[in-house]
Formats: C-alpha cells, sequence, structure tokens
C-alpha cells in the first residue's frame, strides 16, 4: 500500500488585486468559495484529518466557509511568503509520515485526477518530490523550470527560477512551474529550514526546494500538464469571471452527457453541487443555484431561478418563477411567475399557478393555488381549492400565526384568512369573505357585509348631475 498523503492548502493571503474587503478565497466560482473548490478537491485525495488550511487574513470567516469539512487549520498571523506558510505548520505536520502535497487556496480548477497522476509519480518513483509544470506559450509571471536535459524526455529538475531572477536565455525557456508540489514528507521537513529570504521580498519560496533537495543529493522531478489553465490561480476579478464560466461550463458538459437537455445552455447557470436527473429539460436563462436537486423528466421553464431547494421527478416549474428553499415532491407544477419563498413543502400533484406567493407553507397532495394568491405559514390539506385573490394575514405586526385548512375545503375567491384560523375539511368560505374565526369541518362560512340594491339609484344620479344640484352621500 502507498504511503498516506498530507495535503497543505495555503489561504492566507488578502489579495489586494481583488479590490475587496474579502479574504480572496471567500470569493465565489460556480456556486461555491474558491477554497470550499480547494477543499472538495483534496477531501477526494485524504482524509480530513490529513487536510490542512493555512489561514491568516480574516481567518475565523475562511474557518466558518469550510466547517463542516472536518479539516485541520493552521494559522499564519504574518505572511512570508509560501515557504512560511508551510514551516509555521511544523507543529501539526510534520510528525505526518508519508508524502505531503501543497494546493493553493485560490487555485479551483485543479481535478483530482490531475492531481492523483501527480502523487502516483511521487510515489511510484523515487524522487524527493516532483512539481507540476507545463509547456506555455507565453510562461511571463511564471518561474522557469530548469532541468539537466529537454523537458519532453525528462530530464530531472535542478531549480526554479523566479521571472525577476532570470537570465535572458531562462526566460527563453517556456516550461513554466505551476507552483503544486508532492514531496516526500521527510526529506521536505529535514531541509526546509535551508530556504532562506534572500530574495527582494524577503520571503520564504517554497521554489527554493528543488535546487535544495538537488544540492543534498537527491532527485526531483516534474509532471507537466497539458492545460496549465487548470493550475490557475485568482487574483483579480477578470479572472474569477473567467473561472466562474469555466466552472459553469463543466458543470453544463457534465450534465449533458447524463441525459439533461440544456436548451441554449451558454445562457443557463448551473452550480457545481446541483444535481438533475435524466431526461429533465432546463429552458434558457433559468439558473439553479446551491444544494438543489432536480429529479427526472422534469422541466425548469425560462428565466427560473431554483435554490437549495429538492425537486422530484415529474415537476413542472413555469417561466419566471423562483424556489428558494423549498421541497416539491413528484408532479408538482408551479407557476409562470410563482414565488417560493423559503420553507416550503409541496406534496405530489399538488399546483401552484401563476403570481401565487408561498412562505413556510405546507400545500398537501393534489392541493391548488392557481392564481393570486398569499400563502404564508399555512398547512393546505390535500385536495383543498384557493381561490384567486386569498391571503393569509400571518403577521400581527408583533409575531406570526398559522392557518391550518382541512382536506377537501374550498376557499373561494378574494378570502381574507386571519391568522391563527382552521378551517375544517370539507368547509365552504364563500368568495369575498374575511374569515377571523375557526370554521368547522363541512360548514359555509361567509364574512361580508350584506348586499342591498337600490333600484334606479344609479340613474337618478345621472340626472342630479346634468342639473348641477348638489349630490348627497344618501341619494
Amino acid at each position: 500500500m502507498h504511503k498516506p498523503v498530507t495535503i497543505v492548502i495555503l489561504a492566507a493571503g488578502l489579495g489586494t488585486r481583488m479590490k475587496s474587503r474579502h479574504a480572496k478565497v471567500l470569493h465565489r466560482a460556480g456556486g461555491k468559495t474558491l477554497l470550499q473548490h480547494v477543499v472538495d478537491t483534496a477531501l477526494a485525495l485524504a482524509p480530513p484529518e490529513r487536510i490542512f488550511a493555512v489561514v491568516g487574513h480574516q481567518a475565523e470567516q475562511v474557518r466558518q466557509s469550510v466547517a463542516g469539512a472536518g479539516i485541520g487549520f493552521i494559522e499564519q498571523t504574518e505572511q512570508k511568503g509560501t515557504g512560511h506558510a508551510v514551516m509555521i505548520g511544523r507543529d501539526s505536520l510534520a510528525h505526518l509520515d508519508g508524502y505531503l502535497m501543497v494546493l493553493y487556496g485560490d487555485s479551483p480548477l485543479l481535478r483530482a485526477d490531475t492531481l492523483r497522476r501527480l502523487i502516483a509519480q511521487e510515489t511510484e518513483g523515487g524522487a524527493a518530490g516532483v512539481l507540476m509544470s507545463a509547456q506555455m506559450d507565453d510562461p511571463t509571471g511564471y518561474g522557469r523550470v530548469i532541468r539537466d536535459g529537454d523537458s519532453r524526455s525528462g530530464g530531472l529538475v535542478l531549480d526554479v527560477v523566479e521571472q525577476k531572477a532570470a537570465t535572458p536565455e531562462q526566460l527563453a525557456i517556456r516550461e513554466a512551474n505551476m507552483g503544486i508540489y508532492c514531496f516526500r514528507a521527510d526529506l521536505f521537513w529535514k531541509h526546509v529550514d535551508e530556504i532562506q529570504p534572500n530574495n527582494p521580498a524577503r520571503e520564504y519560496y517554497l521554489t527554493d526546494m528543488p535546487a535544495i533537495l538537488t544540492r543534498a543529493g537527491h532527485t526531483v522531478e516534474a509532471m507537466l500538464i497539458d492545460d496549465p489553465g487548470e493550475a490557475l490561480g485568482i487574483n483579480d476579478r477578470a479572472q474569477l469571471a473567467r473561472v466562474d464560466a469555466i466552472f459553469r461550463e463543466r458543470k453544463r458538459s457534465d450534465l449533458m452527457a447524463a441525459g439533461v437537455t440544456l436548451i441554449k445552455p451558454e445562457t443557463i447557470t448551473i452550480d457545481s453541487a446541483v444535481e438533475i436527473g435524466m431526461d429533465t429539460i432546463v429552458e434558457p436563462f433559468a439558473q439553479i443555484l446551491g444544494a438543489t436537486t432536480v429529479g427526472e423528466n422534469c422541466r425548469i421553464g425560462a428565466c427560473s431561478i431554483i435554490q437549495d431547494s429538492r425537486l422530484g421527478d415529474d415537476v413542472d416549474i413555469g417561466a419566471f418563477t423562483l424556489v428558494n428553499a423549498s421541497v416539491l415532491e413528484r408532479g408538482v407544477s408551479a407557476g409562470p411567475y410563482a414565488r417560493l419563498r423559503m420553507g416550503n413543502h409541496v406534496e405530489a400533484g399538488a399546483h401552484i399557478g401563476n403570481f401565487v406567493e408561498l412562505k413556510k407553507t405546507r400545500l398537501r397532495a393534489g392541493a391548488k393555488a392557481g392564481h393570486l394568491a398569499y400563502l404564508g405559514d399555512a398547512d393546505i390539506g390535500a385536495k383543498v381549492n384557493i381561490g384567486a385573490g386569498t391571503i393569509t394575514c400571518n403577521y400581527d405586526g408583533y409575531k406570526k400565526h398559522p392557518t391550518q385548512i382541512g382536506e377537501g375545503a374550498f376557499i373561494g375567491s378574494n378570502s381574507t384568512l386571519v391568522a391563527p384560523l382552521e378551517i375544517g375539511a370539507g368547509a365552504y368560505v364563500a368568495a369575498g369573505s374575511v374569515v377571523t374565526q375557526d370554521v368547522p369541518p363541512d360548514a359555509l362560512a361567509i364574512g361580508r357585509g350584506h348586499q342591498e340594491n337600490k333600484p334606479e339609484w344609479a340613474m337618478k344620479r345621472r340626472k342630479l348631475a346634468r342639473t348641477g344640484a348638489p349630490i348627497q352621500s344618501g341619494d
């Protein structure tokens, strides 16, 4: 069996070029923070007890952003370079055997399979370390990999030279260091104190380690990757936008390969954690965000936004519908122009029509609210019909109150249900009623003013208006 791998993720920096009050690794791409992406990738390679994030700027917020992952943290109160960031973790890391991998919290595009290749090259060979590199047409800004032979033929790495310190001959080298390393842990900790801040920034750089290990008689190798963009570090908002677009495209491609139809896919936004079942159709400009799962054979209408919700099979979401933190069971239809704000549970076969708003409401199987209604803090029984214009008055100015409607009840159009209120199974509420008292099962509730018709009233009023006579309120 291979020896275990310990992973250190450097995530302590501010990221001044982001022009932000937030730590760089807290910015989001593809629906997750940059650090979340890197931690998720690391968890595919090592158990959480062998993963450590080095935090510094806004350390507590950074910890909280990945608090559920179970990883460890090392605090770097003063940032003095990449080497320093690992060195300060000696107490937590040096006793761990096997291999040490270094990743960056602002490089979220690296795939687990690529890192597995890096680990395999280290564990299956005899090198003291392996770094990740790429041939680039323009490696400006990257350190150059200095080998004892041609990079294509696999010469050993002798050194990594930063661009500012490189000679003209070295600047002509097109093999760039991606900054990702896998070391033999014992040799790394044996020699790490040889890193010295002999540079204008007076910082400790991990790029010194290949030369240090080589001078000590060990070998260092490089693993070339085909796409240097996979190791892209994010430094500004433009790069953040490009990385976000890459994650979105990856997700769309994966979903279409799994049997999901995306109409005009370039217009659709789907977060990395979203799951969508086979034969579901997603229409243009829809957004499916957060921890959302969508079942099979669903339709998500154009310009709809679904966030942190669970949709069963055969759910139909009409255009311009918003669904947030809600559960919709099999066969539910909602929209167009519906809004499910939070905490709703819509049972199988229920229908929510246009311009209906739900908040913390359970709509039980087969219930219907066809149009123009607000249902908040309510429990709506099976097969209840909610007429157009119905509202639950759930807030009294101080606190919220519940409304409960029994199975099979009928709520007439333009009804006002003043909570707390219970309407029994099979009851009827007459259209236009203001209901302030509980309604027994199978009863009819009428809560409106008595209608009075005055014969010829309108005709008399018109005559008075023509003569210019004053019109009294009782005329």
